[in-house]
């Protein structure tokens, strides 16, 4: 069973964060594991039992939970919040039970289930942070369970936008041809079919960094992930428990890279600008790309994720 205290290529990746949010062993989180649905979920965990709040983190599909880990699960650790970085099935070292397919549709249930765990240990509040699609993920969870203090997104972004989809996709061709014969594929028995996620999207966008973004695609838990059709059709067309209109979960926190090339802001505006109900705020990081590895963008990222929580956990009831 591989632990990331054995896996080298996120500390290939995390050579290119400032010293001060490189993990060395000491420092490194808890890898606990959890049983769902058959699969093998790893869990980075700072767990604190005086933490008045927790944060759950959300991957991307060009990350995972250890990267969530180094740039703000131990950050908010170290500011007295309980964290928990979570591998959704197919990506960081969570085992994917055998002939089990993996859609979105599970990162959704599996991201609401560990909520419900959680709440059930005991009743501090929760929020839900996620970089890139993870930005998503969190309101999708947050939709679907209902239980959460507040959602932070490193970008929103509703794939069933054309605009969207145009402006991710690798090419014009992949957002207005692979996306559809992805669909189409997935109601086959090619549906396992896999693709690189560096051919599906502008992974290349990354980081801004060359040789970090080497480091990254070399990682096959993350940027050089390949997925399946079934994942891919089922990402792309996610039909959500509430829409925007209706929202009305909790409060909504963009953190947005300023030098992100691959889904500036205005993506993440074509779907929060549709949320009335609660409140919605931006912040903007200085200087950082979509997984930012630059300051003062990563500091920013912090402190305005930290005074959310602590926003919420006042409000919380």
């Amino acid at each position: 069973m591989t632990t990331y205290a054995q896996q080298q290529n996120w500390r290939d990746i995390q050579r290119f964060l400032p010293a001060e949010f490189q993990l060395t062993p000491p420092q490194e989180p808890q890898e606990e594991w959890w049983p769902w649905n058959g699969h093998r979920i790893h869990l980075d965990c700072y767990r604190n039992a005086s933490a008045p709040l927790k944060v759950i983190l959300f991957h991307g599909v060009g990350t995972n939970g250890r990267q969530m880990s180094t740039i703000l699960g131990a950050p908010l650790a170290h500011r007295g919040f309980e964290t928990i970085a979570i591998d959704m099935p197919e990506y960081g070292l969570t085992q994917v039970g055998r002939g089990k397919s993996v859609r979105y549709d599970d990162w959704v249930q599996a991201g609401s289930d560990l909520i419900d765990i959680e709440l059930a240990r005991d009743s501090r509040p929760i929020v839900l942070y996620g970089l890139s699609a993870g930005g998503m993920e969190t309101y999708h969870v947050a939709a679907k369970n209902g239980k959460v203090s507040g959602i932070v997104g490193m970008t929103f972004l509703d794939q069933r936008i054309q605009q969207v989809r145009d402006e991710t996709a690798y090419n014009q061709f992949m957002s207005r041809v692979g996306g559809p014969l992805a669909a189409l594929t997935a109601r086959t028995p090619l549906a396992g079919l896999r693709m690189p996620m560096s051919i599906a999207s502008k992974m290349s966008t990354l980081v801004n960094d060359p040789a970090a973004l080497k480091a990254c695609m070399a990682d096959k838990t993350s940027a050089g992930k390949w997925v399946t059709m079934s994942f891919l059709a089922s990402y792309t067309g996610y039909q959500p428990a509430i829409e925007p209109e209706d929202f009305d979960v909790c409060p909504v926190l963009l953190t947005q890279p300023a030098q992100d090339r691959w889904t500036p802001l205005h993506l993440s505006q074509l779907f929060l600008q549709r949320i009335k109900r609660v409140p919605v705020a931006v912040t903007m990081l200085e200087n950082a790309g979509h997984y930012p590895l630059e300051q003062p963008g990563l500091n920013q990222m912090v402190t305005a994720i930290h005074d959310f929580c602590v926003d919420a956990t006042r409000d919380h009831p």
